[in-house]
C-alpha cells in the first residue's frame, strides 16, 4: 500500500467537489479559480458555526469536538471535519486526556436539503475512514445535517461507499499530478454552480480556463 507525505496530501473538501463535478473541482484545486454565490457564503457561515474550535461539549456519556483535523497519508486526504460526537462505549478507544473509551461519530453540515447524488456522502465517509486511521478503530456510520430541513441523515459507511471514495481520490491525484482540468459536460446543475461564469463550458476544447483568460489578455488592444 502506498502512503503519501504530509506535502502530498490533498484538500478531503475538494472530493464533495470532485464527485459533483469533475471540472469543477479542477477549476478549485487546480487552476486556483474561485467564485462566491449566496449558495456559497450560506454554506461558509454554517460550516464556521460548526467549525467553532473553542467550542467542546460534554453530553450525556458523548464529548463534542469541532473543526477536528483529520489525515489519511492511505488515502492522500487531510482537512477537518465540522463536528464529532465521540460517544462512550467499551468497544471504543482511549482519547488523550479522557477517561474511558470513546467510540468517533462524525457529522457533516450541509446548506439546503439532502441531493440526489452521493457527494456528500462520499465526503463524509472519507472523512470516518481518516478517522478510523487515525484512531485505530472502526467508524460504521455518521450522519449528514442539512440546513432545511434541520434533521440528520443518517449514512451507512458501506464496502462500495469506501471503493468510490478510494477511486475518487486515486482519480483526484492523477488530474491533480497533470495538472488537468476536465473539458465541462453541462448539465440543469450548472446553472446553481457558483464557478458558471468562470467555467465557461464553450471554451472546453480551447484547454483550460486559464489558457483561455491568458489568451484573451494577450489579445486585447
Amino acid at each position: 500500500m502506498t502512503f503519501y507525505r504530509d506535502e502530498d496530501l490533498l484538500q478531503l473538501s475538494g472530493l464533495q467537489h470532485f464527485a459533483f463535478c469533475r471540472r469543477q473541482w479542477a477549476l478549485i484545486y487546480v487552476e486556483n479559480q474561485w467564485q462566491d454565490n449566496l449558495r456559497t457564503v450560506e454554506g461558509n457561515l454554517l460550516h464556521r458555526k460548526a467549525h467553532d474550535e473553542a467550542a467542546r461539549e460534554r453530553r450525556d456519556g458523548m464529548l463534542i469536538l469541532r473543526g477536528l483535523a483529520v489525515a489519511s497519508p492511505a488515502l492522500g486526504l487531510t482537512g477537518q471535519c465540522d463536528v464529532v460526537e465521540f460517544h462512550a462505549d467499551a468497544g471504543g478507544v482511549p482519547l488523550r486526556g479522557e477517561d474511558g473509551l470513546w467510540l468517533p461519530y462524525p457529522v457533516e453540515y450541509k446548506r439546503g436539503k439532502p441531493k440526489e447524488h452521493c457527494a456528500d456522502e462520499l465526503q463524509l465517509c472519507a472523512q470516518a475512514m481518516c478517522l478510523e486511521e487515525m484512531l485505530c478503530c472502526a467508524v460504521p456510520q455518521g450522519a449528514l445535517f442539512y440546513g432545511e430541513p434541520r434533521r440528520r441523515t443518517v449514512v451507512e459507511f458501506t464496502p462500495e461507499l469506501r471503493q468510490t471514495v478510494r477511486d475518487c481520490a486515486e482519480e483526484m491525484r492523477q488530474y491533480a499530478r497533470r495538472g488537468y482540468t476536465p473539458k465541462a459536460k453541462p448539465t440543469k446543475a450548472c446553472a446553481a454552480c457558483s464557478l458558471k461564469d468562470l467555467c465557461l463550458p464553450q471554451t472546453a476544447r480551447r484547454g483550460s480556463v486559464a489558457d483561455y483568460l491568458r489568451r484573451a489578455m494577450e489579445e486585447a488592444p
